[in-house]
Order: structure tokens, then sequence, then C-alpha cells
């Protein structure tokens, strides 16, 4: 039997997404995302990027309905970068 593309040896994929913020919101969005099911850690950052949150997923079509559907529509929340991990 093929494995999915989306399979890893672990069967999880793992990302980090980092986040710009609206102004004066970056304290909420980090609050936000530790709630979510599939965040594993959300910490406020100086730079570029207001938040990064390390997420983790069983598959592709898991981790970009967390990311679409449950981060980007954060109260706050104004552009998202996903990063996929692809060793851990």
């Amino acid at each position: 039997m093929a494995r999915s593309d989306d399979e890893g040896s672990g069967g999880m994929l793992s990302a980090y997404v980092l986040i710009e913020s609206e102004v004066g919101k970056v304290a909420n969005v980090a609050q936000a995302l530790t709630k979510l099911n599939g965040v594993q850690l959300a910490e406020d950052l100086a730079g570029p990027y207001d938040v990064i949150a390390r997420v983790e997923a069983s598959g592709l079509d898991e981790l970009g309905r967390l990311i679409v559907s449950r981060i980007q529509v954060l109260d706050g929340v104004a552009r998202t970068l996903t990063c996929m991990v692809l060793h851990r």
C-alpha cells in the first residue's frame, strides 16, 4: 500500500506559523492561539512578525483547515506565513 504524501514517519505534520497582528492585539492573539487544538506553543516576538505558533496536524488537509479556518480568522490576525518542519 502506498503511503500518502502528507504522512511523515510518525504520521503527524509540524509547522511554525508566523503571524502579523493588528496594532495592540499581540497578547490577545497569542492567548487565543494557546486555546486551539493543534497549537503546541504560541509566543510573542520582537521583529517583523508579532507571534509565532508551533502547530501539529495529522495531515496536510487538517493543517490547512487549522490555519485557514481557525488561526487566520482570530480577531487581531492580519497575516500568516506557514513554515513546514521537514525533519524532527
